[in-house]
Order: C-alpha cells, then sequence, then structure tokens
C-alpha cells in the first residue's frame, strides 16, 4: 500500500510543472487514478506519456500500487478538454 500524497510526490519529482490528481478508487491505498497534466507530455503518444508515468512510480508500480488507472494530458490538451466541459474540473 502507498499514500496518495506520496504517489503525488514520486509524480511531481518527476514532472515539476505538473497539475496531479490522484484517487484512492477503492480505499485500500493500492488502486488509484491519476489525472497528470504536464507539458513534459507535449509530442509523446498517450503509450509513451503512460510510460513516462510508470518509469517516476518506479518499484512501487510492482507491489504497493496494484492498479493505475491513468488520464495524461498537456496543457494545451487539458485546456481544450476543459472549454469542452464549460471550465469544469
Amino acid at each position: 500500500m502507498m499514500e496518495p500524497e506520496e504517489v503525488r510526490a514520486r509524480l511531481l519529482a518527476a514532472f515539476p510543472d505538473a497539475d496531479i490528481d490522484i484517487v484512492d478508487l477503492t480505499g485500500t491505498r493500492d488502486h488509484y487514478q491519476a489525472r497528470i497534466v504536464s507539458d513534459a507530455f507535449e509530442g509523446k503518444a498517450p503509450l509513451e506519456q503512460h510510460q513516462l508515468v510508470y518509469r517516476a512510480l518506479g518499484e512501487a508500480m510492482n507491489g504497493p500500487i496494484h492498479a493505475l488507472a491513468l488520464k495524461t494530458y498537456t496543457r494545451a490538451t487539458w485546456a481544450k478538454v476543459q472549454s469542452a466541459k464549460g471550465g469544469a474540473r
């Protein structure tokens, strides 16, 4: 198990410019959903973006984190998503 703030801290260390939202999906601290908005994803395919996230979490993906649902965006893409939703977060 890994606390949500530890997951967030590891991701911020890898993506210092990121806007990160972490949700513990089950309350067991091992199934998470993460939304990460970072310019580090610019020019990368979604698979490459997710690989960057997995690398940032390192060994945690082999044990403490059992499942991770990812939503990764560049700042420009996130702005378009927010605009389409009418600014909802």
